[in-house]
């Protein structure tokens, strides 16, 4: 997993509350466990028209946006089913953080576990964000997770709380596989111990 220290990049506002993961990625991309291409099919609903072509009017395809890096977004984020494919779709469009009030507890747990880092603020502060965001090519954020911080175009800066475990592993790129790859030498060990005093197993 890619580690995440300090991501600068512009700030897409979506001000939509109740996002559920069928809205983020709907069923029919489902289909795959690979974690790349899912790009495409983010928020594809909203995204696309019926004949195919992109809604200019959806804040991911216009100019300013595209190249999103980061997420503003309205309450209980990620609400819906507990599809891992929802920040897996995030990821692979180049999402590395979305911002709201409150996201669903499994969502919020499959993002840390991606790579992807859910911040919670205050509505008060959202709406600062979503301020930010709203200036297009201009709403450039930087977010600093060791030292908690966002911080905005116009210098203004905005704690915010996170666990320290899940910031452990953020800030060392290790996802389940990575944290159970360093306990590598006492699993080894452990085999072969139980190996000699069980040998018909």
């Amino acid at each position: 997993m890619e580690k995440f220290t300090i991501l600068t990049g512009v700030a897409a506002p979506l001000k939509m509350i109740n996002v559920d993961t069928d809205k983020i990625i709907p069923k029919q991309y489902l289909k795959t466990i690979k974690r790349t291409g899912l790009g495409r099919g983010l928020f594809s609903e909203m995204r696309y028209r019926d004949d195919g072509k992109e809604n200019p009017d959806f804040v991911l395809n216009k100019p300013a946006y595209r190249k999103a890096k980061i997420l503003v977004a309205g309450d209980n984020f990620g609400c819906g089913s507990s599809r891992e494919h929802a920040p897996w779709a995030l990821l692979d469009f180049g999402i590395r953080c979305v911002i709201s009030t409150s996201f669903a507890d499994i969502f919020y747990g499959n993002c840390f576990k991606n790579g992807i880092l859910p911040i919670k603020v205050s509505a008060a502060e959202l709406e600062k964000l979503f301020d930010d965001a709203e200036r297009g090519a201009n709403a450039t954020l930087t977010i600093d997770l060791e030292k908690q911080e966002i911080h905005g175009p116009d210098g203004g800066t905005i704690k915010f709380d996170v666990d320290a475990h899940r910031k452990h592993c953020l800030l060392n790129g290790l996802d389940d596989i990575g944290l159970t790859m360093k306990k590598r030498a006492k699993i080894e060990t452990f085999e072969k111990k139980a190996g000699r005093a069980r040998p018909w197993a």
